[in-house]
């Protein structure tokens, strides 16, 4: 499973990581690369473990919220991340913390515990109602599921109007216009189905396979490949000449390659399929740059779509 604590996360005294805000007023704590929590102001505090929820949060919330995500340098590997004490602080401070959970982000739990943090809690993966396959592992990644994501804005509006009843009304609203936003997306997939439903593709990370999935396709990489990449363990030598014949006898349409956590393994593969002719398709766990959540995944979606009609 792709955890944080997976790869010995420790809190650190003194780490250098800081928070990001989302958005606000100049009363806000600010994207200056010295952000700890958002300063003390009417609005609610939220922080976020990841940017992906912090930016879900600031489109629902609009300028009656504060928002610092914990994660949110896209060349960061997330399974690698130490928090900080100043992320302790931030977390003391706010009155909702959204954490995607299912192992992801431990660390948000383990540091609320110690702050002894009266914030209402948003755990994405308690709101999807996932759970694992039989005799599997459940796939965490549940911002990858656009009905999961629209249950996360309902929850979250829900939690903010709670601690703003003022502005209930308007959370409400927010959430439901992001939602609409949501649609095209669940089209795109379902256009994906329609002309390449059962046409395989491999991975790197089980990261994207939600996405995937609702789009019809099968996924044919080894599943103790993708497990090792995520735990960051060895692949064997079988397992890894079972996936690069994947790319060598044209098995699979395309490969999505989680870019964050990348090492000698998925190179091997990535290089593989591009020698092949295969389309590599590029994803990552938190937000580039520039992007919000709904452009962002109309990349991806829009991405896998033209690999596939290659």
């Amino acid at each position: 499973m792709s955890t944080f604590s997976s790869r010995h996360v420790t809190l650190l005294v003194g780490a250098s990581l800081v928070l990001v805000a989302g958005c606000g007023s100049s009363s806000d704590a600010k994207d200056d690369g010295n952000a700890t929590a958002p300063a003390a102001s009417s609005k609610v505090t939220v922080v976020a473990s990841t940017n992906v929820y912090g930016d879900i949060a600031r489109q629902i919330g609009g300028d009656k919220v504060t928002v610092a995500s914990i994660i949110s340098d896209p060349d960061q590997d997330p399974h690698s991340y130490e928090a900080s004490t100043r992320n302790q602080l931030a977390l003391s401070k706010a009155k909702l913390v959204i954490e995607n959970g299912g192992g992801y982000d431990d660390f948000i739990d383990r540091m609320l515990k110690s702050s002894k943090s009266s914030a209402e809690v948003v755990n994405a993966v308690d709101v999807s109602g996932k759970t694992a396959p039989e005799g599997g592992e459940l796939n965490e990644h549940v911002w990858y599921d656009f009905p999961t994501t629209a249950k996360i804005a309902d929850r979250i509006a829900a939690a903010l109007g709670k601690a703003a009843p003022v502005d209930a009304p308007a959370f409400t609203e927010n959430a439901k216009a992001f939602k609409a936003k949501l649609q095209p997306l669940e089209a795109k997939e379902a256009e994906i189905k329609k002309a390449h439903g059962g046409e395989g593709i491999a991975i790197t990370e089980p990261v994207p396979l939600y996405l995937t999935g609702a789009s019809g396709l099968v996924n044919k990489t080894p599943e103790e490949f993708s497990e090792a990449v995520e735990e960051g363990d060895d692949v064997s030598p079988k397992v890894l000449h079972d996936t690069l014949a994947l790319f060598t006898g044209k098995k699979v349409k395309a490969l999505v390659y989680n870019e964050q956590t990348s090492g000698p393994e998925t190179e091997k593969v990535k290089a593989a399929a591009e020698k092949a002719g295969i389309a590599v398709v590029p994803v990552t766990e938190t937000l580039p740059e520039g992007k919000d959540y709904v452009g962002w995944m109309t990349s991806n979606v829009d991405a896998l779509a033209h690999a596939l009609d290659k």
